[in-house]
């Protein structure tokens, strides 16, 4: 094997585009362990959570799921629901990833936000395996996440100040993804249809069991309008 061809010299080579993830999965991690921490948890669960869960979104929701009364249909509903849109992105690594060999079930495993972002629009240097590439980046990108979340936990230990409301930290999260989804589009009836929805069936089924219709309502309406709003340019 070619020196250039080496693991290492892939993994030099995909460091640099995964450094802006890197800072943000290293803060956000380390938010992320401390309120699982906080919340009464060993360091050891958001190590073990996010090497095996390794999806962000899904991993400040199973706090309060772990802390609430065992509901395995409602957990497994509402983590399909909040990773559903990594069915689309598979879809479109389908080219990108075909002949990677054994490394494809990892590079489905690893497919977040982020990596998605970098491994979809990445040119792969020249002479450089693009299944190592996209392999080195996407094990870069967890390994940040896993260094973020269990330095969090472990600094958890040592805090003594108030955390009151640190919590607010995965509301805060979807509201920001929320927030750059609004900027992105040009047209808002995605964004639209899940306010409403939600707003609906938070008035039809009360606060504690809202989620799992308004997210069965939006799924409906989605796929009844699809069409209306594609030419529209609302899924764009």
């Amino acid at each position: 094997m070619k020196d250039k061809d080496s693991m290492l010299c892939v993994f030099r080579k995909a460091f640099p585009y995964t450094v802006p993830v890197m800072t943000g999965y290293l803060f956000l991690g380390i938010s992320y362990g401390i309120y699982i921490k906080v919340s009464g948890f060993s360091f050891v669960y958001p190590m073990l959570m996010s090497i095996t869960i390794f999806g962000g979104s899904l991993e400040f929701l199973a706090v309060s799921l772990l802390l609430s009364t065992f509901a395995p249909l409602q957990t497994f509903l509402m983590a399909l629901v909040i990773q559903a849109r990594h069915l689309f992105y598979g879809l479109a690594m389908l080219e990108k990833y075909k002949g990677t060999g054994i490394k494809k079930p990892y590079l489905i495993f690893a497919l977040t936000d982020e990596t998605f972002s970098v491994n979809c629009s990445v040119s792969v240097p020249e002479g450089t395996d693009k299944g190592k590439f996209y392999f080195a980046v996407s094990l870069l990108d967890q390994l940040y996440w896993v260094t973020g979340a269990t330095l969090g936990g472990i600094l958890g230990s040592f805090i003594s100040f108030n955390t009151e409301g640190l919590d607010f930290i995965m509301t805060a999260m979807f509201t920001v993804i929320f927030i750059e989804q609004w900027l992105k589009e040009k047209k808002h009836h995605t964004a639209l249809i899940g306010i409403f929805s939600s707003v609906i069936c938070l008035f039809l089924f009360g606060p504690d069991s809202f989620i799992i219709p308004s997210m069965v309502c939006i799924f409906i309406l989605l796929a009844v309008f699809r069409k209306p709003i594609e030419k529209a340019g609302g899924l764009k």
